[in-house]
């Protein structure tokens, strides 16, 4: 009979739940390290900087050639859809437990330890994969600027040592290292660990620079569309699933969903807030409902200024400039510097999310007590955001990162479903609870977020799955065999029994 018992007790410490009050106290302790020093428009431009980057500069053209042509419009608003209403769910719980930690935390407070801890180490895909994927663009944006002076950074220093080829598997390319991706890397990584108010003050003036360069594409490019490249504006569906027609629409979303990345980044950033009650529902709706109009806008000015068959290429808006005569020649330096910028604000993002998801496990007992560690001048979490910093330029220097641009989509849809059920259920198990902001129309929304976000996930190859199995089982691993015992939870149920 013993056996069963402990079975029974194993399984009911996994769902173990963090409680809100506990949260509460911890945040708004003066020993909690973290500087709070983040405004309602500081926390804006971490949204901005973080959402605008790839998505805007190379996947339009992408998922306009393959899949939704013209009516990309609609896949960037049926993408912004699922976003708004996993936003308005991370806004409730950002408000109400300013920590930092994001999903982890609110699924810690809600569906308890096991998925607490799924969900942080799904998180490290969004982060450190996608800082590592956007460093490896920002080489090549910024190798291709350099060269427009004269300077020439040899093949070897700007490469992956290593390929995948599908079929024959991993390869020596003969190159040294991507060296520019290695570099940004490096440097950002200082800057975070100086200061947060140091590192939003220089995300503010890139975050500036980008979007004054997409607004000058937007508004001289407007001259130059061509209406009959919108006809047809839904093109006919080929008889493959995704390739246009209503099911391109959709897989079109799924695709550029990547280019929604980053506004749940600024939740990690909870504990640094002035205001979180107020300014964090503010940061996180007012980033997305800009950088939504702006990609519209963007993909809507893209595909009237060129056919959408043309677009199947790395830089899709220097197409356009180049496809309208010397007329806008001036606007391709610039573009490239706004892509440089964007690409920039993307990484100090990714960088400073993926240190605070570290810190918050390592507080709970989940990773190293070394993990939670606070620079004493400077008030970072500086331990973690080496250790992220130093495994990013790794993985950008080293290995090619597009197998893994799915893969942080997945880990990212995945956060949003966890999210959004926990709303629902903390509204079961809490009702009363002070909510600074609250969800409107709850369940619908939370279940409306649910459903867009788990569709997206189905959307994406079979490939991508495997994928996200193997590394979560990587994930089991790592929690039974450290994480689960040394769980201060676990510790001070050991200790009340």
């Amino acid at each position: 009979m013993r056996l069963p018992y402990e079975i029974h007790a194993m399984i009911k410490d996994l769902f173990r739940i963090k409680s809100i009050d506990s949260l509460l106290k911890e945040a708004n302790s003066q020993e909690q390290g973290l500087k709070r020093a983040l405004t309602s428009w500081n926390l804006i431009a971490l949204g901005i900087g973080a959402i605008i980057g790839t998505g805007i500069f190379v996947l339009t053209g992408t998922a306009a050639a393959n899949h939704a042509g013209p009516a990309l419009v609609l896949s960037f608003l049926i993408s912004a859809i699922g976003c708004v209403f996993a936003g308005l769910c991370y806004a409730e719980f950002a408000s109400m437990i300013p920590i930092a930690g994001s999903a982890y935390t609110y699924s810690y407070a809600t569906l308890g330890e096991f998925f607490a801890w799924l969900i942080g180490w799904d998180l490290i895909l969004e982060y450190l994969f996608a800082s590592s994927t956007v460093a490896v663009g920002w080489s090549g944006y910024m190798v291709s600027f350099i060269k427009d002076f004269g300077i020439n950074i040899p093949p070897q220093l700007c490469h992956a040592p290593f390929d995948h080829i599908k079929g024959e598997g991993w390869i020596f390319t003969g190159n040294l290292i991507n060296f520019p991706a290695v570099f940004i890397i490096a440097m950002i990584t200082i800057l975070l660990v100086i200061g947060i108010k140091e590192s939003a003050r220089f995300n503010g003036i890139i975050v500036i620079i980008k979007l004054a360069v997409i607004l000058l594409f937007i508004g001289f490019g407007i001259s130059f569309i061509d209406t009959s490249n919108w006809t047809p504006f839904i093109p006919e569906n080929t008889g493959t699933f995704g390739q246009f027609g209503f099911s391109g629409i959709l897989t079109g979303a799924g695709v550029i969903f990547f280019a929604y990345i980053g506004f749940d980044a600024i939740s990690t950033a909870a504990q640094e807030a002035k205001n979180p009650q107020k300014d964090m529902p503010i940061g996180i709706l007012g980033s997305l409902i800009v950088c939504t109009v702006l990609y519209v806008a963007v993909s809507a000015v893209l595909t009237g200024m060129v056919n959408y068959k043309e677009l199947n290429v790395a830089a899709p808006i220097a197409l356009a400039i180049d496809k309208a005569g010397k007329a806008l020649i001036w606007l391709r330096p610039l573009i490239k510097i706004g892509a440089i910028a964007g690409l920039s604000s993307v990484i100090l993002v990714m960088l400073m999310g993926q240190p605070r998801i570290f810190f918050s496990m390592a507080k709970d007992g989940l990773l190293p007590k070394s993990f939670s560690k606070v620079h004493p001048r400077f008030q970072t979490p500086y331990i973690t955001t080496i250790i992220t910093g130093m495994a990013a330029a790794i993985i950008a220097g080293l290995l090619p990162i597009n197998i893994l641009s799915e893969l942080v989509s997945i880990g990212t849809l995945l956060a949003f479903v966890i999210v959004c059920a926990g709303i629902i259920v903390l509204r079961i198990k809490k009702p009363d609870i002070h909510r600074p902001f609250k969800t409107p129309f709850v369940p619908w929304v939370p279940l409306a977020g649910i459903i867009i976000c788990s569709a997206q996930m189905l959307a994406l190859p079979i490939e991508t799955w495997e994928r996200l199995i193997i590394w979560m089982l990587g994930g089991f691993v790592i929690y039974f065999t450290y994480s689960f015992k040394r769980s201060k939870l676990h510790k001070k149920s050991n200790e009340d029994s």
